[in-house]
């Protein structure tokens, strides 16, 4: 019996990886449109109370939930990805199991 095939699973596993990483590093590309307008909008707001000489505390965690809530995001993706993947393998270990248990031995 072959292996179960879990290669798109073992893709999409590795992208969200690397998009997870890219936004602990601060990156906009793995960003949806709700994420990147926050972020966009919260230093928008810091940077207009820099230029007033204003504090920029609010801004700052506006921006720092944002960035927290993509992390999060990306967090449970990649849980119910790798969830995915272990039922499928689960599946097939039990099948594979069945299928060895009923011959004639």
């Amino acid at each position: 019996m072959r292996k179960p095939d879990t290669r798109r699973l073992d893709r999409e596993i590795q992208g969200t990886t690397r998009k997870l990483e890219a936004v602990q590093q601060r990156e906009l590309w793995p960003l949806n449109g709700a994420e990147r307008r926050a972020i966009l909008a919260a230093m928008a707001g810091g940077s207009y109370r820099v230029v007033r000489g204003r504090s920029t505390d609010r801004a700052e965690r506006r921006l720092e939930t944002a960035w927290n809530s993509a992390q999060t995001r990306l967090i449970s993706e990649l849980t119910a990805l790798q969830t995915e993947r272990q039922r499928i393998v689960n599946e097939h270990a039990k099948t594979k199991a069945a299928k060895k248990s009923s011959g004639w031995w």
